[in-house]
């Protein structure tokens, strides 16, 4: 990691309310050079430049900290990331926030490799890697209504999302969501699907990145009573044919 590089990551990250110490400096770097040597092979992600990663995956991933407290993190809580991909935004949480126990969920094996290779070398202890569908995992009773938070920043609409991700979610918990700032739509449009499903209370924070021009938001949704038995559908309903 160059310098400048480390030092901008560093101030950036104090300003989400973060204070990265050099254990997770050096995770951060094996977990990029990990990154690199396996995307040479597979497609993990388009965005492999420095810079670029440490602001647009490993910054972005932490700006959890903008609507769920540090100490709150900190205290130790349960959170499964839906559709990790190469592990944002729940590894670098993990790294961060040792007592957040966290699920990575993909349903792509080599990405599953990729994650289980990457929280071998960085020696963490409360990261768990799943292969499996949302549409899948979510009635398997050890998962099911189990989580206090449901993460993705996998790009799919709000509706979407929330059947995939809000089964998890135990009652009092959240689904949190990473979108853009053109986010608005999304959530007018999800709002059935989100009652039906048991969420309520929508909160949503919009920033921008910090050090960059990039507009964020995180939408937070309240798990206020058990899903349904029948959601989620069956695989690809739910993208298909979102909840209106």
């Amino acid at each position: 990691m160059t310098e400048s590089i480390k030092q901008d990551f560093i101030k950036n990250a104090e300003e989400i309310g973060i204070s990265i110490d050099e254990r997770m400096l050096s995770s951060f770097d094996t977990y990029y050079k990990n990154l690199l040597e396996w995307n040479a092979v597979m497609n993990l992600t388009a965005i492999t430049e420095e810079k670029d990663v440490y602001e647009k995956h490993f910054l972005d991933s932490l700006t959890i900290t903008k609507i769920v407290s540090r100490e709150t993190l900190d205290r130790g809580l349960t959170l499964l990331d839906m559709g990790t991909g190469a592990g944002f935004p729940g590894l670098p949480i993990a790294i961060v926030f040792p007592n957040v126990k966290v699920v990575l969920m993909d349903s792509l094996n080599k990405r599953i490799k990729f994650l289980e290779d990457t929280v071998q070398k960085l020696g963490l202890t409360n990261v768990t890697c799943i292969h499996a569908r949302a549409e899948e995992l979510a009635r398997n009773k050890n998962y099911r209504e189990k989580q206090d938070i449901c993460c993705s920043r996998a790009v799919a609409n709000l509706a979407t999302l929330s059947e995939y991700c809000l089964p998890f979610v135990k009652k009092g918990g959240f689904f949190i969501s990473y979108k853009t700032e053109a986010v608005q739509m999304e959530i007018d449009q999800s709002k059935k699907a989100v009652k039906v499903l048991g969420g309520d209370n929508a909160e949503t924070v919009f920033f921008t990145l910090p050090g960059t021009d990039y507009q964020r938001s995180l939408v937070k949704i309240e798990k206020a009573s058990a899903t349904p038995s029948k959601y989620p559908r069956k695989a690809g309903t739910p993208g298909k044919e979102p909840i209106k």
